[in-house]
């Protein structure tokens, strides 16, 4: 499969090692990046018409992806500190 963009390693660069350690270490985190995961894989399978969708469905993914995003951002920061 082609590459995919928007994976974690790619949006949160300066944080790829702590992503890693905590999908091992915390059972949450590991399941907010697997949803994310899902998801963009969904999105990215939309936008190359592998799996056409509605523009509605698409959009939705994309606000899926944006909220999840957004956990992990919040979860990152304060792990951090």
């Amino acid at each position: 499969m082609s590459h995919v963009p928007h994976e974690l390693a790619e949006e949160f660069p300066q944080d790829a090692a702590r992503i890693s350690l905590l999908k091992a270490e915390d059972a949450h985190f590991c399941g907010l990046a697997e949803q994310y995961h899902q998801i963009n894989r969904e999105v990215h399978r939309a936008e190359t018409n592998v799996e056409p969708t509605s523009d509605v469905h698409m959009l939705e993914l994309r606000r899926k992806r944006l909220v999840l995003k957004d956990q992990i951002a919040g979860y990152l920061a304060k792990s951090a500190s």
